[in-house]
């Protein structure tokens, strides 16, 4: 199985300093700062890519699992909104809630949830992130003309 990289720099103190984030694939790579993770400022932060990563590997497995329950689905989307908050114990990631949407047709309601959930329990990231509160709304709709 292949290992996938990243890497980060930061540069000077917490406040003023800065950093920069790349992947390993060349994919992305760009800036983070103080004010891109705790207020409002321009560049990225660790856990909007954490984001990214479980609403992709969310989308995978709850797609892989629909296709392979005999549903393949048209499209899968997916929002992850990651919390970081400070508590008495300092800064973590206190919930990861997702987001999805499913076209999926011939599929009822009640497949379509328990299918989510299973794809919740399963996805790599997930499990990855089992110390943290995962909540996931899922929806599904028709085909836009169907």
């Amino acid at each position: 199985m292949a290992v996938r990289t990243a890497e980060a720099e930061w540069k000077g103190n917490l406040i003023e300093g800065a950093g920069k984030m790349k992947l390993g694939s060349g994919a992305y790579e760009g800036p983070f700062t103080f004010k891109s993770r705790m207020e409002d400022g321009p560049g990225t932060n660790p856990e909007e890519l954490i984001g990214a990563a479980h609403a992709g590997c969310f989308s995978m497995a709850f797609s892989h699992q629909l296709a392979t329950a005999g549903y393949p689905p048209r499209r899968v989307h997916t929002q992850a909104s990651v919390r970081f908050e400070k508590g008495d114990a300092g800064f973590s990631i206190s919930g990861i809630a997702l987001e999805t949407e499913g076209e999926v047709p011939g599929i009822s309601e009640a497949k379509f949830q328990e299918l989510a959930e299973a794809a919740k329990k399963g996805c790599p990231v997930s499990k990855a992130l089992a110390g943290t509160t995962i909540t996931l709304k899922a929806k599904l709709v028709s085909a836009a003309g169907a």
